[in-house]
């Protein structure tokens, strides 16, 4: 509950509020608070400084002349009717004639720029263009392609002009007129002066009357002398030292989650995405506003932070506004830059209600206000923060609200007029939220930086501003960790919908069951490669038959674990299925792996017989617990060869009770957090991951594709490369020296022509560098 003192506080801070942004037009006294005297005309015959804020973007300008298409202020507007063009050009010569500001140039002396005004009858540069031959049904593009050239098409400050015209033709009765500024020399404020001015001058002279505007009290290079020789000293101490301590440890940086990682450079590219607040809420944030003591800006600002802040993660946002700056009357009819930007620091970290949040906003929000003199460049000076061609420093999100007077909009007699949309492909900051209030409703966009996010990405975030907002606007004590972003068909999407991913899989597959049924299909095409061997499916299947058949004779049944340790080769895949097929479950053991690490393994899974390879035999037996007797069959070599006795033909697994249900594997766990675990899998959860597999993989993987076995078969990741055996692929195994080499490996796969495996990071990182990524490889 706010005390009857502090609403009257409040509402004589919101009166400032409200002047310092010009919401309404009501008059403001010529001295300001400090007792400053009115400004006063310089003589031009010596150099004229330039404005702090032209000289902010003077050396914007100096350190990168790409980045001036964003200061680009572009207009068109359509004109249906009876066209006076010489009263149109004589308007706009009239225009220019009166304020010295878009006759004015910026050149250096000595290393230092200023002012260099044009005489008055410079005039002003309208190029005709006749395009009333184009085909009315191509006209519409002809006009969007050369709205968007005028509009990027570089200004030079040296020489200028700094406006300029172009004016389209459709017909005796059609044009569109493109009017394009640098921001050196004009502001948001300024559109609207121009408007007013244009509607005045343009009505005057189509009837024959003269010029009826007053004459301008001073010009903006008088602003400019005078603003240099008042904002020094105490004064501009004064201002920087609310900056210092407002901005004093403030994040450097907005960490929004982006699509792309930032460049080095930015580009200023960008997109904008169309937001409209609908009356209703409109009129809830209004309401909203009332009850806090805020303005309609403030309330928005606060949305805005707190979304940031929710998707940034960071309890700290700093967030730039801009502000009309022309706190005396005689500036109100000046075409010029004034505007400033403002850093304003919002802290969300002790997640405060809505309320408290709204409080904070509009004490660092006066605050600001009262301290907006200093240019922001001055600012950065001072603080120093750590600088960056790939972002804008102290703030990278910007917020704007624009309800300056338009001069009640463009009007010329015997014409209508109607705005024509230009393409907003340039923008200084990474998210910027752009709403004008149109009376009962807020319109306007998010601008983004193209280089970082995708349309969708801010298409969504614009949803949920809406979400949030919405949720202020019925619940002020919510805390903003609260505030949903989600609408509920939203929430039903991503909590139901997206979940909804049950398909009727076969259930009762076996994982040597599938492979035998593609054996009878393609029983002489190519299963396995290894090195210099190779076996068709039907060699496959009667070697790893033959290793079933001896597990069988051994007593193997469902769900017994029988552990295999083998070197990558043709007879560690014999083994893995002969092992399947005999009902076991086989668990890798690498041979690679640290003894006490095998041992281990092997006393956890108490297997019950135990396939290797000659060379390894020494060395895994001595892995086994101590005491223990365990059935030992050697793939390769003279006792491997004993294998070629038994049958070929494949084991019954109806007879063997073996079922979808029964265990297919066993894979160990790194044992990072402590002994490696054993998770164990079976045959239906492999089979319903290779459906899927199937479903996903069958364009870049077609019938017979080549399809590399990477990964080690002690990481379950293997798996990828077995189920291709369901398909039909051939399987590659991927040879322990190749895995090694960076070149090897790049040539191995080009050299087999493989379609798909399963990586390393490292790996990627070479593939992308070779450029394979781009072609048939993943």
């Amino acid at each position: 509950m706010v005390m009857n003192k502090s609403v009257d506080m409040d509402i004589e801070a919101i009166k400032r509020d409200i002047i310092r942004r010009r919401l309404i037009t009501s008059s403001v006294p010529t001295k300001v608070a400090d007792g400053t005297g009115a400004i006063e005309r310089v003589g031009r015959d010596s150099d004229i400084p330039l404005s702090w804020a032209q000289q902010r973007l003077w050396f914007m300008d100096q350190l990168d002349h790409a980045a001036g298409s964003g200061y680009h202020m572009p207009a068109s507007m359509h004109l249906q009717g009876a066209l006076d063009r010489a009263a149109l050009q004589r308007t706009l010569d009239r225009v220019v004639a009166r304020h010295e500001n878009l006759r004015t140039t910026f050149v250096t002396s000595d290393g230092t720029p200023r002012q260099e005004i044009a005489p008055e009858g410079v005039g002003f540069r309208l190029v005709d263009e006749d395009l009333s031959d184009v085909a009315p049904q191509a006209q519409a593009s002809v006009v969007v392609a050369a709205s968007a050239a005028e509009s990027q098409s570089p200004f030079d400050l040296s020489k200028g002009p700094l406006i300029r015209g172009r004016l389209l033709r459709l017909s005796p009765e059609e044009h569109v007129l493109l009017v394009t500024q640098h921001h050196i020399i004009s502001d948001g404020w300024s559109i609207g002066v121009l408007v007013r001015e244009v509607s005045a001058l343009y009505t005057a002279f189509i009837q024959g009357q003269a010029d009826p505007l007053q004459a301008l009290p001073i010009q903006y290079a008088d602003y400019a002398a005078w603003q240099r020789q008042w904002l020094q000293g105490e004064v501009l101490e004064r201002q920087l030292g609310h900056w210092r301590t407002h901005l004093s440890g403030a994040p450097a940086l907005l960490e929004l989650p982006t699509d792309r990682p930032r460049p080095p450079v930015q580009s200023y590219a960008g997109g904008v995405v169309p937001l409209r607040l609908s009356a209703q809420l409109t009129s809830g944030l209004r309401a909203l506003s009332k009850r806090h003591g805020t303005t309609l800006f403030m309330t928005l600002l606060s949305g805005w932070s707190a979304l940031l802040s929710r998707l940034s993660g960071q309890t700290e946002v700093v967030i730039g506004t801009p502000v009309a700056n022309r706190q005396r009357t005689e500036l109100e009819g000046l075409l010029g830059f004034f505007a400033n930007t403002l850093a304003l620091r919002l802290d969300v970290g002790s997640d405060p209600t809505v309320s408290e949040l709204l409080t904070q906003v509009r004490g660092v929000t006066l605050g600001g206000y009262t301290h907006q003199d200093v240019p922001f460049e001055q600012v950065v000076e001072v603080l120093q923060p750590a600088r960056s061609l790939g972002h804008n420093p102290l703030f990278q999100a910007l917020f704007t609200l624009d309800n300056t007077p338009d001069g009640g909009g463009l009007h010329l007699p015997g014409l209508v007029l109607s705005p024509v949309a230009t393409p907003h492909t340039t923008t200084h900051f990474d998210l910027s939220l752009l709403l004008t209030d149109e009376g009962e409703g807020l319109a306007g966009g998010m601008a983004y930086a193209s280089d970082l996010f995708d349309e969708a990405t801010v298409v969504r975030w614009a949803g949920q501003l809406q979400c949030l907002l919405t949720a202020m606007v019925a619940n002020a004590d919510q805390r903003i960790s609260e505030l949903p972003l989600l609408s509920e068909s939203e929430r039903h999407r991503l909590l139901v919908a997206f979940n909804d991913t049950a398909t009727a899989y076969p259930q009762d597959g076996l994982i040597h069951g599938l492979f035998e049924a593609q054996v009878a299909r393609s029983p002489e095409a190519t299963a396995l490669v290894y090195e210099d061997q190779t076996l068709s499916y039907a060699e496959l299947n009667h070697r790893s038959n033959q290793v079933a058949h001896r597990l069988l004779g051994l007593g193997v049944k469902p769900d017994e674990r029988v552990a295999i340790c083998a070197e990558r080769s043709v007879e560690m895949v014999v083994g893995l299925l002969g092992i399947l097929k005999a009902g076991g479950g086989y668990v890798p053991l690498d041979p690679g792996y640290p003894s006490e690490r095998l041992a281990y393994m092997l006393s956890d899974c108490a297997p019950v017989a135990l396939l290797t390879q000659a060379a390894l035999l020494d060395a895994v037996s001595g892995c086994l617990p101590s005491g223990q007797s365990l059935p030992v069959v050697v793939l390769d070599g003279a006792a491997g060869s004993a294998l070629a006795s038994q049958p070929e033909h494949n084991p019954d697994a109806q007879s063997q009770g073996l079922r979808a249900h029964h265990l297919a594997y066993v894979i160990y766990t790194s044992g990072s957090t402590g002994q490696p675990k054993g998770v164990l899998i079976e045959h239906r959860s492999a089979t319903n991951f290779w459906n899927v597999l199937r479903e996903t993989t069958h364009k870049t993987c077609p019938p017979f594709s080549k399809v590399g076995l990477n990964s080690s078969y002690a990481f379950d990741m293997s798996l990828k490369g077995l189920l291709q055996l369901l398909s039909g692929h051939c399987l590659v195994v991927i040879p322990d020296r190749i895995r090694a080499s960076g070149e090897e490996f790049i040539g191995f796969i080009k050299e087999h022509g493989l379609a798909a495996f399963e990586c390393t990071p490292s790996q990627l990182d070479m593939l992308l560098s070779a450029g394979l990524t781009r072609n048939r490889f993943a």
